[in-house]
């Protein structure tokens, strides 16, 4: 099988990509990414001479260059991870979000729909498979309630109403033109790999490096964490079992409150680092609160577990073990890609190509 792999550079996609490339040997596996900031080559060098891989630098919204490679690598399966993600800056920048999100997306679903009722079998052996998030939701009060795949859309940042929208252009496809389509729901990611503008590798650099921890508001806001091999795994799973035009949600079960993962961040690094106990407490700073910041997420990912037997592998302190050692035996990535070197390194690169 060929599969395309969109936003395959990124943090989950890094991860989604080195587990096809390893696991199906019989698949060719394409990754493209635009290389964005959040884009890193160095992510997948482990895979980059596999005989069934191969990288593409273009853009999603690139509609005649997702014909061509479409059409070049026979292409039956996408996976779409490639998008926008950060919250921050949807709201200082919402344009870039729609366009890569929502009209990347668009590009994505009639790239393909061109090209695969082109061929004499037409949808048949085909899968559109989009990665989306349970921002889409909302937010929830602390009842013990939760998102499942029948809970109202109610996206409240730029971000995730981008996302919103995505989810219902793919739902329309295969409502319109009978394009085979599955919709997943994530919670939030963590692990090896992830952009340092993210919480959890941001705090961990910002605390090697003796940095303000900044939390917003009082860090009251609760959010679900699921460790990106997990989602992996569960990506893996519903790609090649899910039902069509179906929805799965892929959560953690594994629920904390801001402010108390920090300090669980802020001993697990201290600890590794041989730091006294609580000596990097002080770096915590309470900042203004995020525009429109939803209170909750907690996804309920019952429906996978009962249908495909899908359950998270880790427990939390142990993911956040593995998560931190990653960071701080990996400190030449972080600098790279903090510094920016890995971004003038790629463009050099691709100069020289031209």
């Amino acid at each position: 099988m060929n599969i395309l792999i969109t936003g395959g550079a990124g943090f989950i996609g890094s991860h989604v990509v080195r587990l096809f490339v390893n696991r199906y040997p019989d698949y060719y596996i394409v990754n493209m990414d635009k290389l964005t900031y959040a884009g890193n080559l160095a992510n997948l060098a482990d895979v980059e001479d596999k005989p069934n891989y191969s990288f593409v630098r273009a853009d999603i919204c690139d509609f005649e260059t997702v014909m061509g490679v479409l059409k070049e690598h026979h292409i039956e399966g996408i996976i779409h991870l490639a998008a926008e993600s950060h919250v921050d800056r949807s709201i200082r920048d919402p344009f870039s979000f729609a366009q890569t999100n929502v009209m990347g997306t668009l590009s994505l679903l009639q790239a393909a729909r061109n090209y695969w009722e082109s061929l004499p079998e037409g949808y048949e052996g085909k899968r559109f498979y989009h990665i989306s998030t349970d921002e889409v939701y909302g937010a929830l009060d602390f009842d013990n309630s939760f998102f499942t795949e029948d809970t109202k859309y109610d996206p409240h940042s730029p971000y995730s109403a981008s996302k919103a929208a995505s989810d219902h252009f793919v739902r329309a496809f295969h409502d319109t033109y009978g394009m085979p389509t599955i919709v997943t729901n994530c919670s939030n990611n963590y692990g090896p790999y992830q952009f340092p503008e993210k919480l959890i590798p941001l705090f961990i650099n910002n605390i090697r490096q003796g940095k303000s921890l900044p939390v917003y508001g009082k860090g009251e806001n609760v959010r679900d964490w699921l460790y990106v091999e997990d989602h992996a795994r569960a990506i893996d799973l519903i790609f090649h079992k899910g039902r069509i035009a179906d929805t799965y949600n892929i959560g953690g079960f594994n629920e904390w409150r801001n402010i108390d993962l920090i300090k669980v961040i802020i001993a697990t690094v201290d600890r590794l680092l041989g730091n006294a106990e609580g000596t990097s407490l002080s770096l915590i700073s309470y900042v203004t609160d995020r525009p429109g910041h939803d209170l909750r997420y907690a996804i309920d990912s019952t429906k996978l577990k009962e249908e495909l037997g899908w359950e998270p592998s880790l427990q939390f302190e142990e993911g956040i073990e593995r998560t931190v050692r990653w960071y701080l035996d990996n400190e030449e990535w972080m600098r790279q890609v903090t510094s920016g070197d890995y971004r003038r390194y790629y463009e050099e690169m691709y100069s020289n190509r031209q």
